[in-house]
């Protein structure tokens, strides 16, 4: 809570318009926009963060009142509290229990726009076409852009499927963008690439927030589909690259043999169950950001009471009873404490989404082993989401078909040459993916399907 104390009138305040912060976490620094507008005395916003290609997240509620400004994000389980000072907002930005300085100041133009070394440049030497494909089974038109060399016919193809959180067709992050990176590679390498936005995003149709992996799947699928019909592409060397819970959605596709895939890639894909997984994930990264050991506990405390009560009830059931169920969950040591009630009150609408819900539940063991076409599995030595060893090796042992996993010494999650692996990094390296996994993957491909 701020104590802070107001020097301006509140009658002189006026929140409408756009708002910057820098998100300093200790181990990044993620530059955010608010855009506030109002509308008979009601507030509404959207959240930007453009270095990871996310513009226009709604805001579910906003509050601005006697210089006090609140918000909440539920899908992202974000709260703010801020109080307005010399026409700038001080405050503290809350996601999962744990708590950050945020500042806010009036925004003056595009904070983010860079342009990185591997990005290429246009005119392409391959042809590249703007589209729109459907997911009939779920009524949901996807766009995308499919890129194939100029020379020749009957081309290998990929498509590629990006990792959680929405992202549009070059999985844009940080001012990256890997897919176009990796795109530009494989079709420069014989190979045709369809890369498409998320379903919710950017161009593409329907909701991203009410899907679970198992619906994004159905979104890979239609891709495949549709590659089969294009009449530059071998429709039996059709193959899918997916990256980080992308590389979930790829097995999910390979064990289903329906799908005839003659390939995949899993890059920094998962071994290990879900739930697992994150509370790896969450150990690494709060090791090496130094987050206190306590703090850390109690925020796996608050996330296992969430991931129980998200698993026992319906999302309507929790909604109308989150008050109930967070006194009655909560040790009675913490029911006093409004900060943790808070805390646990939006981990708990977070485990409501389907997204986060399938994803902790996703086990791999249920369909790698029932994967026959050959599969290549890379991980980062470095990576501190998905550690390489324990997934790597996981996928190696459950795959019945041809397998080869491939550990890059010194690489981080997006297979960038990294000091220490931490995703602070991901924004100041000026590599978007090492040359040599973008060689590997090529070369992989084409000894597979010639």
């Amino acid at each position: 809570m701020l104590g802070l104390v107001l020097s301006v009138s509140v009658f002189s305040q006026d929140i409408t318009g756009s708002w910057s912060g820098i998100l300093d976490v200790g181990y990044t620094k993620l530059p955010l926009v608010f855009t506030f507008s109002e509308k008979e005395g009601a507030y509404s916003a959207t959240m930007d963060s453009p270095t990871q290609g996310a513009k226009g997240i709604p805001v579910t509620t906003v509050n601005f009142e006697n210089a006090k400004l609140t918000f909440t994000i539920v899908n992202a389980g974000v709260t703010y509290e801020g109080m307005w000072q010399n026409d700038s907002i001080a405050g503290t930005f809350t996601q999962r229990g744990m708590s950050f300085p945020l500042n806010l100041s009036r925004s003056t133009g595009d904070i983010t726009s860079m342009k990185r070394q591997q990005d290429p440049e246009q005119p392409y030497p391959y042809n590249s076409e703007d589209l729109r494909f459907e997911n009939k089974e779920a009524d949901v038109m996807l766009a995308g852009t499919l890129t194939w060399p100029k020379e020749g016919g009957n081309f290998p193809a990929a498509v590629l499927v990006t990792g959680s959180g929405p992202q549009n067709r070059n999985e844009e992050l940080l001012g990256h963008k890997p897919f176009l990176v990796l795109s530009d590679y494989l079709t420069r390498n014989g190979i045709a690439v369809l890369r498409y936005d998320d379903r919710g995003v950017a161009e593409s149709g329907g909701n991203y927030s009410t899907a679970a992996l198992e619906d994004f799947a159905t979104d890979a699928a239609a891709a495949v589909n549709y590659l089969k019909t294009r009449k530059e592409i071998n429709p039996k060397k059709i193959g899918v690259i997916g990256h980080s819970s992308g590389g979930a959605i790829t097995f999910m596709l390979a064990s289903e043999q329906n799908n005839d895939l003659a390939y995949i890639v899993s890059m920094a894909g998962p071994g290990i169950k879900g739930d697992s997984l994150m509370r790896m994930q969450r150990n690494l990264l709060a090791n090496a950001a130094g987050i206190p050991d306590a703090q850390v506990e109690q925020n796996e405390m608050l996330i296992t009471i969430a991931a129980g009560i998200a698993n026992q009830y319906s999302n309507e059931y929790i909604m109308q009873n989150i008050d109930k169920l967070t006194n009655e969950n909560l040790p009675e040591s913490l029911i006093e404490n409004e900060t943790i009630k808070m805390a646990l009150q939006q981990a708990i609408k977070q485990m409501t989404s389907p997204e986060i819900k399938s994803l902790m539940n996703f086990n791999p063991s249920d369909v790698l082993s029932k994967i026959i076409c050959p599969v290549l599995a890379l991980n980062g030595e470095k990576d501190l989401q998905v550690s390489a060893d324990i997934n790597l090796n996981r996928i190696k042992a459950l795959v019945k078909g041809p397998v080869s996993i491939q550990k890059y010494s010194g690489l981080n999650h997006l297979f960038q040459h990294s000091t220490t692996g931490f995703p602070s990094e991901y924004g100041s390296i000026e590599e978007t993916i090492d040359p040599q996994v973008l060689e590997d993957i090529a070369k992989w491909i084409n000894q597979v399907v010639r």
